[in-house]
């Protein structure tokens, strides 16, 4: 549990996907270049899928990020912004949303970090381990707009408006 005792960590990014579905392991390749670029700048955690438990892991810090791919078609292939906590359960423990996430996070351990989504477009998702070339181009647009948010975040630590 957090208290004014804790000292929270920084900013966590947890890349969400699948890799083994094409582009629904844009989330995982968003984690892997940001751990590759500026790694040093945060923590990086891995999911096929957010979990109840992630509560714990996500009260723990300052700032979050999570990245997934989107089936969305987005005006700019992309979008980051920022999320608040709901109280919408999934009816398995299992897949929750961001906001849940961060729901728990603040009824369990009372304290909500700064957070935000970054929804890559995806076009394929049949089995396969390779990106398509649109959601590869997608990813790195959202890479580019993250890495000057981030530098903005980091020299500013009161947040930024997605």
């Amino acid at each position: 549990m957090n208290d004014s005792k804790t000292k929270l960590k920084g900013i966590l990014l947890i890349g969400i996907g699948n890799t083994g579905r094409n582009d629904d392991g844009l989330g995982w390749q968003f984690a892997d270049i940001a751990a590759e670029t500026i790694a040093a700048e945060m923590d990086i955690e891995y999911r096929y899928q957010l979990q109840v438990e992630d509560a714990e892991l996500v009260s723990q810090y300052k700032t979050v990020f999570f990245a997934d791919a989107s089936v969305t078609k987005l005006p700019q292939g992309f979008e980051i912004k920022q999320c608040h906590p709901a109280a919408h359960y999934m009816y398995s423990s299992h897949a929750q949303t961001p906001e849940t996430v961060l729901y728990l996070a603040k009824e369990l351990y009372h304290h909500v970090p700064v957070a935000y989504t970054i929804a890559v477009e995806g076009n394929n998702w049949d089995m396969g381990t390779s990106l398509s070339k649109k959601a590869a181009k997608n990813l790195e647009e959202a890479m580019k707009m993250f890495t000057e948010k981030l530098k903005r975040l980091m020299g500013n630590f009161s947040g930024f408006e997605g």
